[in-house]
């Protein structure tokens, strides 16, 4: 048994994404988004995007992925039969404004999620719903050009509106923007981050970055600020139980060595990568630093000094009242070193670290790390914590008996569930962890099936073939044991 307490009430369960695993694309009057126009690809093969639409004959994983959108009851059943107190999804803009800027909601789309929350509900578990995971609206995307165009601001907050006022008493606890950090950089964080595609027809590999505009990126990033705060006040007046947290993609990133100019790297490194926009979302403002970012990017100082100015009263009245983020690994920064190798990772790469082991897609896993961020970002800010997405990306292979044995995502876990039960003990305020692809989902930066998360294996290859059925892995029964012991029993 762990030496340490888990506070009561914490909301242990799993986190998904609508366009990673619900599948219905074209369902009962859903539009495109622009996950929907991203292809299947490998970790030796990028994934490319098609900005035109969607080619005949082409795969594309989230058009079916692993099919929630018809299978919902058995999935959730499945995560209350392991105990989830919490389980994280995320509401396609598209299902409910299958344009971005209908003039009347979709009803099946509001159904739709409706349902599932109810079964959320009467299962004991409480849902946390991200508005805006990656699923901006195609038609959006092709009219006004992404979220650099202040003209979408108004549109999805009136979304957001809608979402509170449907959802009233079945959802209490909200996320704005997934990763909204990913804005930050170029390619992946345009088009996932932002809607803004390529000029091209494509294909476009997915990563690419030469038609990367700064301008258009941070002045996007700036508007996604602007919403979110909007939001936060309209969630809080159409029900003040309603807890509204943005989300980070984690970056613990060490200085290389001790040499000081590594260790002001990485400095420079935590605070690009984790405050920029975690001070905006929790303290209302900009960090001083912020216009030397601007300048580095070839960004219109003044032009992003008079946005801030325009609109800091909305992002003060706004602030988020929990900081949710991601976290699988830690980098080190430093000065060039021809002689390290660079790490993989879940959107910001960096250096290796030699005194850790790496995942199979070559993640560096390091436990003491969350327990180190989990303090870090306490410390700058003390509201409450949550970790939203954490797991191990593996192959997971049937053994001998027919089952899947996954120890090594156990001891994954498990290790990183007894740095999250020092930082509390350290006085972290941390109110739940949703471990990431609770079921067997599409990965978001390669878009195969083989790389795979869940405690529930889902029948599905790279190529789309399989029955999409649900099996129990090992890893199931631990989880099990872990929130009917409130994180006390992790052998």
């Amino acid at each position: 048994m762990a030496d340490y307490t888990f506070p009561e009430g914490f909301l242990w369960g799993g986190a998904t994404a609508a366009n990673q695993f619900e599948g219905g694309y074209d369902a009962d009057g859903k539009g495109l988004s622009v996950p929907d126009i991203i292809m299947g690809g490998t970790v030796d093969t990028p994934r490319v995007v098609t900005p035109a639409g969607v080619r005949e004959g082409a795969y594309y994983p989230s058009h079916e992925a692993i099919d929630f959108y018809h299978h919902w009851k058995e999935d959730i059943d499945l995560f209350a039969e392991m105990g989830f107190k919490c389980f994280r999804l995320s509401i396609q803009m598209s299902r409910i404004f299958p344009n971005g800027d209908d003039a009347t909601p979709c009803q099946a789309g509001i159904d739709f999620y409706k349902n599932v929350f109810k079964h959320c509900q009467e299962k004991g578990i409480e849902p946390l719903v991200t508005l805006s995971h990656y699923e901006f609206p195609l038609a959006l995307s092709h009219k006004y050009g992404g979220w650099d165009n202040p003209a979408v601001i108004d549109l999805w907050v009136r979304y957001a509106d809608l979402c509170f006022r449907e959802y009233k008493g079945l959802v209490k606890y909200w996320l704005t923007f997934n990763e909204i950090n990913c804005a930050i950089m170029g390619g992946f964080g345009n088009i996932y981050g932002l809607g803004i595609l390529p000029p091209e027809d494509g294909p476009v590999p997915f990563g690419e970055c030469e038609w990367d505009d700064p301008q258009r990126r941070f002045e996007g990033l700036h508007n996604q600020f602007v919403a979110s705060a909007k939001a936060v006040q309209i969630a809080h007046a159409i029900d003040p139980e309603n807890m509204v947290g943005c989300m980070i993609a984690g970056n613990a990133c060490y200085p290389r060595t001790c040499r000081p100019a590594d260790v002001l790297i990485a400095q420079k490194q935590m605070n690009l990568n984790n405050f920029y926009c975690g001070d905006v979302h929790v303290r209302g403002e900009y960090a001083a630093w912020a216009p030397s970012v601007w300048a580095e990017n070839g960004v219109d100082v003044e032009r992003m000094l008079d946005l801030a100015d325009r609109d800091a009263e909305t992002l003060l009245m706004g602030t988020v009242d929990f900081y949710s983020f991601s976290y699988y690994m830690s980098a080190t920064a430093g000065l060039p070193d021809p002689d390290s190798e660079a790490s993989g990772g879940n959107i910001f790469g960096g250096m290796g670290n030699p005194y850790l082991t790496a995942s199979d897609w070559g993640w560096p896993i390091d436990p003491e790390g969350l327990r180190w961020y989990l303090e870090t970002v306490y410390d700058r800010y003390q509201i409450p914590l949550m970790i939203v997405e954490n797991g191990l990306g593996a192959n997971d292979e049937r053994g001998e008996d027919g089952k899947f044995h996954d120890g090594y995502r156990i001891d994954y876990m498990s290790d990183h569930i007894v740095e999250m039960g020092k930082a509390i003990e350290e006085g972290v305020d941390l109110m739940g962890y949703t471990m990431w692809g609770c079921i067997d989902l599409v990965s978001a930066s390669t878009g195969e099936m083989k790389k795979r998360y869940g405690f529930i294996y889902v029948d599905k290859d790279n190529d789309g073939n399989g029955d999409l059925h649900r099996e129990k892995k090992e890893s199931f029964d631990w989880y099990k044991k872990v929130c009917e012991t409130n994180g006390a029993d992790l052998d």
